[in-house]
Order: structure tokens, then sequence, then C-alpha cells
């Protein structure tokens, strides 16, 4: 299969596209190994075991990506709560992914267990912890460190081990290789252990799982060619890097990368409310450029288990070392700052209307962090919640998708669906596809959006 590059680089892609090195599956070339024609990999029609420890958010549609490709997965999670949510059809998911799940669990294909022993059944381990920041931006490391002790306590030879949760730079060889060698299993001859940074993009019908290029880079070429292997069981197009460190370099670029062009995206929707421009039709029209330029939306905050926590794991590394990188210090603070913008420009919505904040019924609207799911992690709209009620408003929220959320002055519910006209002010958070949101039309809005049409007296941030 001839892999094309794709994602374009500053419109030189056709320069660079031989830098890259595709891994071309036994059955694609009629050979195993890499693109270089290194290694021995496994057999496209391997009906291999494989062990998912791990079953959240990137976890889960693995393990339902794989088994149609896979005599048997098997899901491990530490959480009989979550277990007992995939087993009953209530996890978050996309509604494509439920039929498959149920056939999965069906016909015994996925197994679900909190037993670490499971690891040693399998022939593939892919590792899918969280890999969140504590309140001071510190990497939490706990479940990782868990979850590559549990790999290595468990693991035997002729097992490959992929490590796919975003981490520091290093991750793989001081959790994973350096602790099998110490157990006397030597890897790239008797375990094979690499990094594929995971690439799952929640809530957004436009970027499968199976559609979206992987990368994997292992400890030796034999390790890379057995990991590239597995993970082309869940995408047709996989690059392979030098190292395991390469991979998970790559990662965190991608998404300090992503950081930084939302932390513009919303110093420049600032600067466009000065200037009295709509920045979402400026940003359309800048993006009609088809180089140089990748467009980049504002909005009320960064959330979610990726953007608002990777960078800080690569600036953790570096302030261990004594290195800085006042660029991204600089984005990673100005979206902390966000939602505290969104408060700012509330007040200033009310006041304008003759009201003060304090005392003020005000409904925000989603509180998911992004469209589509039911995912709170780092959602802005909880800051910009807590944030209201320390200034002593009335605060309630509506979000079709999300219950119940708990605030430092207990637990609030989402409002029904039908909420009325009687807020002070809406601010608009988050808009779930699917779901009507006409009541608020008549409402003085806070679009933080940039996105929400149609009401009479709407403002933004």
């Amino acid at each position: 299969m001839d892999h094309q590059l794709s994602l374009a680089i500053n419109g030189r892609e056709h320069q660079l596209h031989s830098e890259l090195v595709p891994f071309s599956h036994p059955t694609q070339t009629g050979r195993t190994g890499t693109g270089t024609g290194t290694g021995t990999g496994y057999s496209a029609t391997s009906r291999l075991q494989v062990a998912i420890i791990g079953l959240g958010y990137v976890g889960l549609p693995t393990a339902i990506g794989l088994v149609s490709r896979c005599k048997q997965v098997t899901g491990i999670d530490i959480s009989e709560q979550r277990l007992r949510e995939i087993a009953g059809g209530t996890a978050d998911m996309p509604d494509s992914d439920r039929p498959r799940l149920a056939g999965a669990l069906g016909s015994g294909t996925l197994r679900l267990t909190t037993d670490k022993a499971a690891i040693a059944d399998a022939d593939a381990v892919i590792i899918c912890v969280p890999t969140p920041v504590d309140a001071d931006h510190v990497p939490e490391l706990t479940a990782l460190y868990g979850a590559c002790a549990d790999a290595v306590a468990n693991a035997r030879a002729g097992q490959t081990v992929i490590l796919t949760s975003t981490t520091y730079v290093g991750t793989t060889t001081e959790l994973l290789a350096e602790p099998l060698w110490a157990r006397g299993l030597e890897v790239g001859t008797d375990v094979f252990v690499a990094f594929s940074p995971e690439r799952i993009d929640p809530g957004n019908p436009d970027h499968q799982p199976e559609d979206t290029p992987r990368v994997v880079g292992g400890v030796t070429a034999e390790c890379t060619s057995r990991a590239a292997s597995v993970i082309g069981m869940l995408t047709d197009e996989v690059y392979v890097v030098s190292s395991p460190e390469a991979a998970e370099a790559t990662k965190l670029y991608e998404n300090t990368f992503r950081a930084v062009s939302l932390a513009l995206a919303n110093e420049f929707a600032d600067a466009c409310g000065a200037l009295q421009l709509d920045p979402i039709e400026v940003t359309l029209a800048a993006g009609t450029k088809p180089y140089g330029f990748l467009a980049t939306f504002p909005g009320p905050g960064v959330g979610g288990h990726c953007i608002p926590c990777d960078p800080h794991y690569l600036l953790w590394q570096l302030g261990m070392q004594g290195q800085s990188a006042p660029l991204i210090e600089q984005a990673m603070r100005s979206i902390r700052m966000r939602p505290q913008r969104v408060v700012d420009r509330a007040r200033e919505v009310l006041a304008a209307a003759g009201k003060s904040i304090t005392g003020a019924r005000i409904l925000v609207a989603g509180a998911s962090y992004k469209p589509g799911v039911r995912d709170l992690r780092e959602s802005s709209a909880v800051p910009v919640m807590t944030d209201l009620l320390r200034k002593a408003a009335d605060v309630h929220y509506y979000d079709p998708l999300v219950p119940s959320i708990t605030l430092p002055g207990g637990q609030v519910l989402s409002s029904e669906e039908d909420t009325g006209t009687d807020w002070d002010l809406v601010i608009v958070h988050t808009l779930h596809p699917g779901f009507d949101y006409t009541w608020a039309q008549n409402c003085l809005v806070l679009d933080a959006t940039y996105r929400f049409g149609g009401a009479t007296r709407a403002a933004v941030v």
C-alpha cells in the first residue's frame, strides 16, 4: 500500500514524504517488518489475544476496535463500577459503537475483568490509563506507575507491550523496558516494548480511530515491527519512528501545538472584540490560505484529558532539568485564565443591562468540555460556575448529557430541557448536537462559543 503523508507541513509535504517511514504490513508487501525491511512483526491474519489495561475514553474504543481482528480481547480496569457501566451499555461512547460492544460481550470476544493476572494470557498488552495533572499542574502518575508495574509483573516471553498513555519522554524505557530487563526478560528478544501515542477525538465523527494515522516507536527494530503490527489492526496507516522517546515527544508536541494555537485563538478573539470584528469570520477567511495557517477557533476555555494537561508533562520534565519554555508557559497560563475572562465578560454584559452579578440568575448552557461528550474533565464550565458562585450569583446549568455537577457549594443538578426565559443571563458554553437551544434566543446571552445564532440580545466573550 502506498502511504501518503496525511498531515500538510506548510504546503511542502511532497518534499518531506520520503522522510517518514510507513509501516508495511506483512500482507501488504508479501514479507514482514517495517518499511525499511527489518523485523518480523505479526501476520495480518494472526488471531492474537490482546489485553487492554484501562478502559476509559481511550481504552474502551481501543478494545472495541480490536474485537473483530483478534481471537480474544480482555479489558482490565481497577474500577468495578466502570466495568459495570461497560457491561450494562451505559458507558459514554459513540452510539455507533454500542452494537459492536454488545456483540463482542455477547460472543465472549471481549472479556471484562479486574484481575491483573489476565495480562499473562495475552500476546499483546496495550496500556491506556489516564495521565492527568494535579492542582499544581504536576503530573499525577499513580495510574501510570500502577499499570506499568502490573504489565511488568505479569509479562511473559513472546509478549508485545505497548504504552499509549501520554507521558514524559523516557517513560517507556524507565517504567517498562528497564524493569523487564531487571526481571531477566531481554527486550527485543524475549519481550517487545514500544510507545504508540493514542489519537482519540471523543465526540467528533469526522476523526474515527480507524481513519487516523498512528505513530510507533520501539526499543528495538523488532519491538517497533511487532507493535506496529498490533496498532495496524486499529488503523491502516502506521508510521514508525526511531525510538519510544521520539514517539513520546511526538504526542507532547501535538498537544502543545494545539494548546498554543487555542491560546492564540482566544487572544485574537479578544483583539477582534476590541476592533469590533467577528473572530469566526476572520478565522474562516484566513483558513482559505492553503499553506502556513491552521484554523483554530476561540471558546470559553480548554478541557478534556489532553490539551490542558499534556504540555505540563513537558514543562515539568524541562523544569526538572533546569530548562524553561516561555512560550508554552505563557500559553498554558493564558488557558488557565480563560474562564476568568468569561466571568469578567458576564459581569460587563450584566452591568450594561443595568444588573449586578450579585444575586443574578445565571444559567450556563452546556457543562462538558466539548460538544457530544459527557466528559467533565478539566471543563472550563466548572471554574466559570465556581467563580460565579464566589461572586454571589445564583448559578444553574443545563446539559442534557451531564445530569449533575459537584461544585464547592455541593451537588448541582441540570435544569430541565425547557428552561424558559427567566434568566438574567445565559452563558452559552457547550452546544451539544441534536438538542434544542431555541429557548435561549429571547434571553440575554453571553456566547462563549461564538457560534450561537438567533439570540435577540447577545454578546460574545
